[in-house]
């Protein structure tokens, strides 16, 4: 499957001034103006799926849902279906079964994980989602899972919305195609506080990944940044 096409994919994260998720307890608390909401509604009405990790899932009330009738006309406009399919990754099933998504139940939720997933909670989560894709060993194979929702769900553009831990190895296998970054007006510190690209960083300044700002706009203090990843093999 190395070598079946893939979705476009997009990345969309706000950050404080200082490049923080989140604070040092790792648990979110929005800081976004209703601007950069409204903008994450706009990227998910033209993506086919919305990929999130567990713990962003988990935190209160989320459902990776469309936002709305403004945005439901916005997707059939766009020639898309009427709601996102929804995909959550996790390589351990870590996921809580009473996770408010799993309430409802308005478009297909795929799980992304592992072989190395305790059974038990890969049991449970199979009777919630509608599709599993299990990937050998004990980190998910993005490259194969993205390819197999291209070919078995038709899965052409794919928002990701985070977090750190799941988009880093998105990033590090090449897979993104524009980021979306919101920097807003406050700072957080805290050296656990997650960044948009966690997990194992690189060790050389010629391994880091490139990009190319391509869009900026500053509206009142926050300011808004599309880049285009540069593909370098």
């Amino acid at each position: 499957m190395s070598g079946s096409p893939l979705p476009f994919v997009t990345v969309n994260v706000a950050i404080t001034a200082d490049g923080k998720l989140a604070p040092d307890s790792r648990h979110f608390v929005p800081f976004g103006s209703k601007r950069d909401q409204e903008l994450m509604m706009e990227l998910r009405s033209r993506a086919d799926a919305v990929m999130s990790g567990a713990r962003t899932v988990d935190l209160g009330k989320v459902d990776l849902g469309h936002g709305g009738k403004k945005y439901q006309q916005q997707r059939i406009e766009n020639g898309l279906a009427e709601f996102n399919m929804r995909v959550i990754a996790s390589g351990s099933a870590s996921l809580d079964p009473n996770a408010h998504i799993f309430k409802k139940r308005f478009s297909p939720i795929v799980l992304l994980t592992t072989k190395a997933a305790p059974p038990g909670r890969l049991k449970r989560l199979s009777n919630l989602v509608d599709d599993v894709f299990i990937s050998p060993g004990a980190t998910i194979d993005f490259r194969a899972a993205l390819a197999w929702l291209r070919q078995k769900w038709n899965v052409t553009r794919l928002l990701c919305e985070g977090g750190g831990e799941i988009n880093a190895p998105v990033f590090r296998a090449k897979l993104v195609d524009e980021l979306y970054v919101t920097i807003c007006p406050v700072l957080f510190g805290g050296r656990r506080a997650p960044t948009m690209a966690d997990g194992a960083g690189i060790s050389k300044l010629a391994d880091a990944i490139k990009v190319k700002l391509v869009r900026r706009e500053l509206i009142d203090d926050e300011l808004y940044c599309v880049y285009r990843l540069v593909r370098i093999f």
